[in-house]
């Protein structure tokens, strides 16, 4: 009988560590796309029709932090893909 290995054995390595010049960079990509998702949002958000019952400033503060957290969250995520795609353009100035 043989023995199978685990997969996470066999196909997942650690990454290569990253120079501190090239976390920098992938650190600031990130950000940048936080920020372009937190401009995305409050621009989506201007283009409403008309007032709700429950806007308020205190409404429009919550939903200011409520943005700004999602964002946080997608680029984490790199749900956008942006700060990946940055990253890249950009590496080839940084050393790895």
């Amino acid at each position: 009988m043989t023995t199978v290995a685990p997969l996470a054995a066999t196909t997942m390595s650690a990454p290569p560590p990253l120079s501190p010049e090239r976390a920098a960079l992938r650190e600031a990509a990130r950000q940048f796309e936080a920020i372009f998702v937190r401009q995305m949002l409050a621009a989506a958000r201007t283009t409403k029709l008309a007032d709700g019952i429950g806007d308020s400033e205190a409404t429009e503060q919550f939903r200011s932090m409520q943005d700004e957290n999602f964002a946080k969250i997608a680029a984490d995520q790199g749900m956008l893909g942006l700060g990946d795609a940055i990253e890249r353009q950009l590496s080839a100035r940084v050393g790895s």
